[in-house]
């Protein structure tokens, strides 16, 4: 008998590690730095997947190119920095609707997978990256949005604890990672690039006994 939809599946590893959230890695490429008025350009999104020792993997990825909206701000630094052409016959863009309604159903779908009971953005500085996926949600009116309103995982942030850099092309490299500066800022490289980031961490926490020592404890204090 499978448990309700809002309870999380207590037998289900990725459920137990991040009390019964996903972590779904989120990247966007934007017109600027105002999520309310600049355009959402690009978004990927990175689920996880944890194997039988416990260790984080990346796992899939959904990536689209997006229309701006009617009426958005597109700052020409914030395409030169990114690259984009919005005119290139390749980028195949579609609308905000179409797009952000496409990548919640395959996170609702990993979600419900691992008997979680909602999903967490990761990002590295997350909330620039969360804020413009709040602003495009509420834009479209979608009401079925899986992620935490505010909660996230920040790499920045576990970067400069663990390797004492905040810039992701820098901790990728003092984590062991490949980095390509030509690749990046596209949102489902840095997006990928932030998953392998996290993974990295939070497997190397768990080898040096954080984890699931502090988790066991408190749940033994709880009962």
């Amino acid at each position: 008998m499978n448990p309700p939809e809002n309870q999380k599946d207590p037998s289900s590893p990725l459920a137990q590690r991040f009390r019964g959230f996903l972590p779904v890695i989120i990247d966007v490429e934007t017109g600027g730095f105002n999520s309310q008025t600049d355009a959402l350009l690009e978004i990927a999104a990175v689920t996880v997947r944890i194997d039988e020792e416990g260790l984080l993997h990346r796992h899939e990825t959904f990536a689209f190119h997006i229309e701006p909206f009617e009426g958005a701000n597109i700052e020409k630094a914030a395409l030169d920095f990114t690259g984009i052409d919005l005119d290139s016959p390749d980028r195949m863009a579609e609308p905000e609707l179409m797009a952000l309604t496409d990548m919640m159903q395959a996170v609702r779908r990993s979600v419900k997978e691992n008997g979680c009971t909602r999903a967490v953005v990761v990002g590295h500085n997350a909330h620039f990256d969360l804020n413009f996926l709040n602003a495009a949600v509420e834009r479209c009116d979608l009401k079925r949005n899986p992620f935490h309103p505010f909660s996230v995982f920040d790499t920045a942030t576990l970067s400069g604890l663990a390797f004492g850099q905040t810039v992701l092309a820098k901790a990728c490299r003092c984590a062991g990672l490949e980095f390509s500066n030509s690749a990046a800022h596209s949102a489902a490289y840095d997006a990928e690039k932030t998953a392998d980031l996290f993974c990295f961490i939070v497997n190397k926490w768990k080898e040096f006994g954080g984890w699931p020592i502090a988790i066991c404890e408190e749940d033994e204090e709880a009962e």
